[in-house]
């Protein structure tokens, strides 16, 4: 037996989570392996709308683990909330939800670098959630942060006090005011901590290699996008983590050999939150129905989502640096009553034409060049299967098909589980 995973393809917001909560049936365990409460997976069904932040998107279902994974950065405030919610709608987490004792936590001072980095650069900053994550993988790969497995042992008080003057000190380095009280903050976080002492914590690298060993199946997670990703994203206006297939090897202890399929998601247009390069993004009355149609608002910090054309250029580089094999397209049903759709397939990048992501794809770099299909004026959100979907809508995915060179197994039609097509 071996692990699945899955991955956002563009700048995040791809619906990872809804496809998640589609797919878990099939498995025995959801594991998350990147990330923080940057994410924000929404899922939809009994006419309600859900948002997880830190809890992998298999938790309302029966009789399934989910793991909070090594890779992960935890808040242990905004987890409390998280769980206090579930709570509310009689979801019991005691048996399903198990955290690696070697994911960082993000302390309150995380929070405030954050924003006084962000204040410091103005016009600027990269785009950030504010809720701690960089920082929190600085102190990490600065081999001083703080970890879940730590509260077990004696002394982590001291480390936390020790960490949070070094913050303090630092925050008065970047030179900028905002109001702030770090004794109410760290109050809130004890109390926080005491709380999430009530959950399981495991070895996670060893737990989920034996599960395997064991004939368990397991999807791994990824939060944000590829084009996040700070090696292979659009840096410096990326997230702090891995959000490749390579961020779940190092997220959860898993061996490269040990990964099987590559579920691939993307959106059949494209959006982008905060700063960064989009070759593609829309600024007519076409970009403005889509962000409308498709409530285009972020689902942790509820700002509004740029919005584009699809980008193939973008798409086959995600492709080709998870090792997807299997596509999902999430929102076609935002496309419906556009005559014409474009897509961009080649930039042409400072004169030359190509078809790969150069290294910068600023727009004082990067032209997109576009081709161009009919689009469908039928409503397909009450579709419910493959042959039910407009013609138009059929050319749109074989065209995509037939440009990246892999098969389109899942279209989802509308935000509720239900609304969802598997292609044979």
């Amino acid at each position: 037996m071996k692990i699945d995973l899955i991955l956002g393809l563009q700048w995040g917001d791809e619906g990872k989570g809804k496809i998640v909560d589609v797919l878990t049936n099939n498995y025995n365990i959801i594991a998350r392996f990147q990330g923080g409460p940057n994410a924000g997976h929404t899922l939809e069904f009994d006419k309600i709308k859900h948002v997880l932040h830190t809890i992998p998107s298999g938790i309302f279902h029966e009789n399934k683990l989910n793991v909070i994974g090594n890779g992960v950065v935890i808040d242990p405030v905004i987890l409390k909330n998280e769980i206090t919610k579930l709570h509310e709608l009689d979801i019991d987490l005691r048996d399903k939800l198990l955290i690696s004792r070697k994911a960082h936590l993000i302390l309150p001072t995380h929070r405030l670098i954050d924003k006084a980095s962000e204040l410091s650069k103005g016009k600027k900053k990269i785009g950030s959630t504010l809720k701690g994550i960089g920082p929190t993988y600085m102190d990490k790969t600065g081999r001083n942060g703080l970890r879940v497995g730590d509260l077990e042992l004696d002394g982590w008080e001291d480390k936390l006090k020790a960490l949070t003057k070094k913050h303090l000190n630092l925050i008065k380095n970047f030179n900028v005011k905002f109001d702030y009280n770090v004794k109410v903050l760290l109050k809130e976080f004890d109390d926080s901590i005491k709380f999430l002492k009530k959950i399981k914590f495991i070895d996670s690298e060893h737990f989920l290699n034996q599960a395997i060993s064991d004939g368990k199946k397991i999807l791994g997670e990824g939060a944000q996008g590829s084009l996040l990703d700070v090696d292979f994203g659009t840096y410096p206006f990326v997230t702090s983590s891995n959000t490749t297939s390579a961020g779940a090897c190092t997220g959860l202890g898993i061996a490269p050999n040990r990964i099987d399929k590559v579920f691939g998601i993307f959106k059949a247009y494209t959006t982008r939150v905060g700063s960064g390069p989009f070759p593609t993004e829309l600024f007519d009355k076409v970009g403005e129905r889509i962000a409308k149609v498709g409530n285009e608002f972020g689902a942790t910090t509820g700002r509004p989502r740029r919005c584009g054309w699809l980008d193939l250029v973008s798409l086959k580089h995600s492709i080709s640096v998870n090792g997807v094999t299997d596509l999902i397209m999430m929102k076609g049903d935002v496309l419906s009553g556009i005559d014409k759709l474009k897509i961009c397939t080649k930039y042409d990048y400072n004169g030359e034409i190509v078809d790969y992501l150069p290294f910068s794809i600023d727009k004082k770099n990067i032209k997109p060049i576009y081709e161009e299909v009919c689009g469908w004026n039928e409503d397909i959100t009450n579709a419910q299967s493959y042959k039910e979907l407009p013609l138009n809508f059929k050319n749109y995915i074989n065209f995509l098909e037939d440009r990246l060179k892999l098969k389109i197994k899942i279209v989802s039609v509308g935000p509720d589980r239900k609304q969802t097509i598997f292609i044979s």
